[in-house]
């Protein structure tokens, strides 16, 4: 779990907490309210809808407002408030100077430690946000790339790539919610204990199936993330930073036989595979491409 990247921090949390609240709320009002003489099922039925809405968004946004809390949580990671290192003083003022550029508040500067070469940002707004990065990445790539690895992350913050991912995020949640509480009335009326398996079991296969639109607007903005930090530090940076990401991958492939030593969530994107569609960020070889296309 500490490997995981912001946005799949943001996804995993929006699931977990969108999942919870809903088969939550059908608890207490098909069976909870009713024990005590409180039958609202006949008018929750005619605002499904808007149920649908505030379970679904609700949950996407509390994922949102608790990301920093949350990626602190799942990562042993330590702040950097005054860099000591060459390596913590080069990334420090990294990020001070391009968010100073873009006149923006200074994220929290935060290393954790892993060998895989990584970075991720999250927060719930471009001025209250955090950038990580890993003892992976300042160990195995020089400082040009580092640098390149945080403009690119700078990327998502200044663009609002979480805040957008959560909309979308809870967007999707409320037809997962609407979908599930339609079935469940329609085999609940015959089969109360059928109608709420089905329920559940829709609750988190339709939630997984959601990751695929979620997860191809991700992709499309790590594209966008990575021309920003063209834009800021120079493509051939960016295209050095993953190319060098890219050796890693292979190398410790070899070394543990790892399927894929950084995961769905992770900097580098799955292969071509059935898999792809649940990835947030594309295959480094069409990242490298697009950038020299630029």
């Amino acid at each position: 779990m500490k490997k995981f990247k912001g946005i799949g921090l943001l996804l995993l949390a929006n699931i977990l907490i969108f999942i919870t609240l809903s088969i939550s709320f059908s608890i207490l009002s098909e069976f909870v309210l009713p024990a005590f003489g409180i039958d609202l099922r006949g008018s929750i039925a005619q605002q499904d809808l808007l149920w649908a809405f505030v379970l679904g968004f609700g949950g996407a946004f509390i994922s949102l407002a608790f990301s920093k809390q949350m990626a602190r949580a799942f990562i042993d990671c330590t702040q950097i408030t005054e860099p000591r290192t060459r390596a913590e003083v080069m990334v420090y003022e990294t990020v001070q100077k391009i968010s100073g550029k873009l006149d923006i508040k200074m994220p929290e500067v935060w290393i954790y430690d892993s060998p895989d070469p990584n970075a991720f940002a999250t927060g719930p707004s471009k001025n209250n946000s955090m950038v990580a990065v890993s003892t992976g990445l300042m160990n195995n790539l020089n400082e040009g790339e580092v640098r390149a690895v945080l403009a690119h992350e700078m990327g998502h913050v200044y663009n609002g790539d979480m805040f957008t991912t959560t909309v979308l995020a809870g967007l999707m949640n409320t037809f997962v919610y609407f979908i599930s509480r339609f079935v469940y009335r329609q085999l609940a009326e015959r089969n109360a204990a059928l109608g709420f398996g089905a329920y559940i079991f829709l609750q988190i296969i339709l939630s997984f199936l959601a990751m695929i639109p979620i997860s191809w607007w991700s992709r499309r903005r790590e594209f966008a993330a990575d021309r920003f930090a063209a834009n800021t530090v120079g493509k051939e940076h960016m295209i050095a930073a993953l190319q060098g990401i890219d050796r890693w991958v292979q190398r410790s492939q070899f070394e543990y036989s790892s399927q894929d030593a950084l995961a769905t969530m992770k900097i580098s994107g799955q292969s071509r595979s059935f898999m792809q569609l649940f990835s947030t960020h594309p295959p480094i070889e069409d990242r490298v491409a697009a950038l020299r296309r630029l």
